[in-house]
């Protein structure tokens, strides 16, 4: 009995959890609409995606940040944003951690999405990783976002790994595409996503969301055959992170 009421509990969590993610959407569907129809309103349509959507599904989770900043972010400047991928809270809480505008690089696929796929097309810059035309017409895009004065982030993995995986290999693009456009690196490491919303249906639940934006690195004097030693050094510093701080409360 008590197994089978965990089971129903982790059910209505992750009901609650597509209620929090449709519903500021289908109440703000027409500002949305009007923020998402030409780039120049794109900055609106941030701080609605961050401060109310994000937020709504955050807080609504009974989940509750905890941001630690080795580096700011400066308002205005152009940055790679770069993290582990473990959840799907990890689009929310990377809205949260930066409130500088930046789009997401991302699978087409989740354009099959009902509601969310919607506005995910509008705002991001979409890849067919199966596709090299895809791929290859992903830098043009980015360079005209970061053009705007927008960041860029990617989750180096390629996807979420399996369970038992800590931290995937990452693909070279978000670090090939730093170096071509001069931006800083910004790793940042999420420790408990996982723990609070995993891909395993039968888990999850409450607490506190740990987040840490790591030092930057810099690439302004760096040539693109070095993007595999930026790549790992990102890597290695996420990855260590998450071995040595693997509990959150």
């Amino acid at each position: 009995m008590r197994l089978l009421l965990q089971k129903l509990g982790y059910i209505l969590y992750r009901i609650w959890f597509y209620i929090l993610v449709s519903l500021p959407i289908f109440i703000f569907f027409p500002i949305l609409l009007i923020t998402t129809l030409s780039d120049r309103t794109y900055s609106q349509f941030f701080w609605l995606a961050r401060n109310i959507w994000a937020n709504t599904v955050i807080y609504g989770m009974f989940c509750f940040p905890k941001i630690s900043y080795e580096q700011k972010l400066e308002k205005g400047q152009s940055y790679m944003l770069v993290a582990n991928h473990t959840s799907m809270l990890d689009i929310m809480m990377m809205l949260k951690t930066s409130r500088n505008p930046f789009v997401f690089v991302g699978k087409k696929e989740l354009v099959n999405i009902p509601v969310f796929g919607f506005f995910y097309k509008r705002v991001c810059i979409l890849v067919d990783r199966e596709d090299s035309r895809s791929r290859s017409g992903v830098y043009r895009r980015a360079q005209k976002r970061l053009n705007q004065g927008l960041s860029i982030c990617i989750f180096p993995e390629g996807g979420v790994p399996e369970e038992h995986i800590i931290l995937d290999e990452f693909k070279d693009g978000a670090f090939k595409m730093a170096i071509a456009h001069n931006i800083p690196v910004v790793p940042i490491t999420f420790y408990d996503n996982k723990k609070r919303f995993p891909f395993t249906f039968f888990s999850g639940g409450p607490g506190i969301v740990r987040v840490k934006v790591h030092t930057f690195f810099q690439t302004k004097e760096l040539k693109e055959n070095q993007k595999s030693e930026l790549r790992e050094q990102a890597r290695t510093l996420i990855l260590k992170e998450l071995q040595e701080k693997p509990d959150g409360n």
